[in-house]
């Protein structure tokens, strides 16, 4: 409850103090009783009625709502008064306390049809151009003191006119209309929460939308010839970015298919290399088997012509060859029969002779 609900209450009048019992007994008379004074009741009464009436004819000059994500201001005989009331139901001295709730949420500010001339001279317009701000709680009473009610009109409102207009006076209208049209947003955004942080700390922008300025039919229609060849050209260079692309993936294509081929001819040659060793090994291998038995036959073998050799040498005695060749005359059962027998060695001598005659161990070695 405010402090100027306090003084909602009328003042009643005071009963005069009755005249003691000795000055009424001095006087003879006796006492009036409390509250016969007819002009004070009739003032009470009259007082009370027009509260009443005032109450039942116009409630909303004692009794008001603040919003919510507002605050209530208000003003005494023009004067700003401290208090500030937050949302919800209050009451105030009707006819002499001014009320007007101020906005401290996020609000949204259009200036419409503001005109400005660019570098070159042209003259152009914007449309709307929309800032979004905040007035801070605690800077209420200090913002409204020193700008009024209508503080956005002095930093928002005309603040947008000024830095639109000194914006384009120091832009050319390429740069206004193409170039740098995506900047103005933060170049209004920074002048404006520069100079109300340095004059008006409240005032918070959040952000500022622009629209597109018109220009004038003939130049717009330059710029749109100028856009038109500008995507024409755009429209060219994708298209030879794909070909290039294309160009270059038929490519990797091809060194992909021929590094196949050659890692595929290389795992063929590996493998023909491998069946190769393989066989050669293998042949070195049968090669050495081969030459590992013929060695152990020919060994084989000269051990047995040695020992027959050396059992041929203990075995042919003169003896054993004398009986070997009896029995050979007794197995012959041929007769001859003529003036002329063929000779046959009969002689002993002859056969030792023959057998002295025979090669010895050395030289069958030899």
């Amino acid at each position: 409850m405010s402090d100027v609900t306090a003084e909602s209450t009328p003042r009643q009048r005071l009963p005069t103090p009755s005249p003691s019992l000795s000055q009424q007994q001095s006087r003879g008379r006796q006492p009036p009783p409390p509250g016969s004074d007819p002009l004070a009741l009739g003032v009470v009464i009259f007082i009370a009625v027009c509260f009443l009436l005032v109450s039942i004819s116009a409630p909303s000059s004692i009794l008001h709502q603040v919003p919510e994500g507002h605050v209530g201001v208000y003003w005494r005989g023009g004067a700003l008064l401290k208090t500030i009331t937050t949302p919800g139901y209050h009451l105030k001295l009707p006819f002499i306390t001014q009320f007007e709730p101020i906005q401290v949420t996020l609000q949204t500010d259009q200036v419409k049809g503001i005109p400005c001339g660019t570098k070159g001279g042209v003259m152009i317009s914007f449309d709307k151009i929309e800032v979004v701000n905040r007035l801070n709680k605690d800077f209420v009473y200090d913002t409204l003191l020193n700008y009024g009610v209508h503080y956005d009109k002095t930093w928002i409102y005309d603040k947008i006119h000024h830095e639109i207009n000194q914006f384009c006076s120091a832009h050319s209208l390429q740069q206004v209309y193409i170039d740098m049209f995506d900047q103005i947003d933060e170049t209004m955004k920074e002048a404006i929460q520069r100079d109300c942080t340095r004059y008006a700390p409240g005032i918070e922008i959040i952000s500022v939308r622009v629209t597109k300025p018109n220009i004038p039919v003939s130049i717009r229609r330059n710029f749109e010839l100028m856009e038109e060849e500008r995507t024409k050209a755009l429209i060219a260079i994708e298209r030879q970015k794909v070909a290039e692309k294309e160009a270059e993936t038929q490519k990797k294509i091809a060194l992909s298919e021929a590094e196949k081929n050659a890692l595929v001819s290389k795992i063929l040659m590996q493998q023909m290399l491998t069946e190769k060793d393989s066989s050669k090994r293998q042949q070195q291998i049968d090669n050495e088997m081969f030459l590992a038995r013929e060695r152990a036959l020919a060994d084989a073998n000269y051990y047995r012509i040695t020992k027959e050799a050396e059992a041929n040498k203990l075995k042919l005695t003169p003896e054993y060859l004398e009986l070997r060749f009896i029995e050979s005359i007794a197995n012959n059962t041929k007769i001859f029969f003529g003036e002329k027998i063929p000779n046959m060695i009969m002689d002993q001598r002859l056969i030792r002779n023959h057998l002295d005659s025979a090669p010895s161990k050395d030289q069958l070695e030899i």
